[in-house]
């Protein structure tokens, strides 16, 4: 078997490709670079390949969002849009990085970047496998306590419509939005909200 032909098995099975993973299996960087001029192989951004007329899902962007930004944890909009509780549509990927992380470059991905600290950062994390690519989600709840927290970014009218649609919602868990409420430190400003709904 040819690094042409392993590279494009690897395509099949993860629908996006960093440059960089390519090493560890021992399959030079020309063969991507030759397989992309071939037509086999499409440039999506900086580093980052798919297979040529790939049937993608509805994720797909966020899938390569989270190779380009293997650190960050999808957030605010892009979460909300994952869990089903919104309606709005988000042109832009919704990414939280550490405070002192590096912001990545913009690129062919609109991405808006969020910095979060501490407990913020790194409570509430789930790990999705789409398109075969490992993907970090804050979860529901943790996501709801985000869109207060971060209120004049997103709306106060997403926040509430995210919390009405969670409370409905079959994994609706009101302890683990109240411990997130704590440690995104809107248990206050959430408090009158939850009361309403719950």
């Amino acid at each position: 078997m040819t690094h042409a032909d392993r590279l494009l098995d690897l395509a099949r099975t993860r629908s996006v490709l960093r440059s960089k993973d390519l090493g560890p299996l021992g399959i030079p960087r020309q063969t991507l670079a030759r397989l992309h001029r071939r037509g086999d192989l499409e440039r999506v951004g900086r580093g980052l390949y798919v297979l040529a007329g790939a049937d993608v899902t509805e994720r797909h962007t966020l899938v390569t969002a989270a190779r380009r930004v293997p650190h960050g944890v999808a957030c605010l909009l892009s979460a909300l849009r994952f869990h089903d509780l919104t309606t709005q549509a988000p042109f832009e990927v919704w990414f939280a990085i550490e405070g002192k992380a590096r912001r990545p470059k913009q690129e062919a991905i609109p991405l808006r970047v969020v910095y979060m600290s501490g407990g913020a950062f790194t409570e509430g994390i789930e790990t999705h496998e789409l398109e075969g690519i490992e993907v970090r989600v804050f979860s529901a709840a943790k996501t709801v306590a985000d869109c207060f927290k971060y209120r004049n970014r997103v709306g106060l009218g997403v926040a509430i419509e995210a919390l009405k649609d969670y409370r409905w919602s079959p994994t609706f868990d009101a302890d683990a939005l109240w411990h997130f409420a704590q440690v995104c430190r809107v248990s206050t400003v959430m408090r009158p909200y939850l009361e309403a709904v719950v």
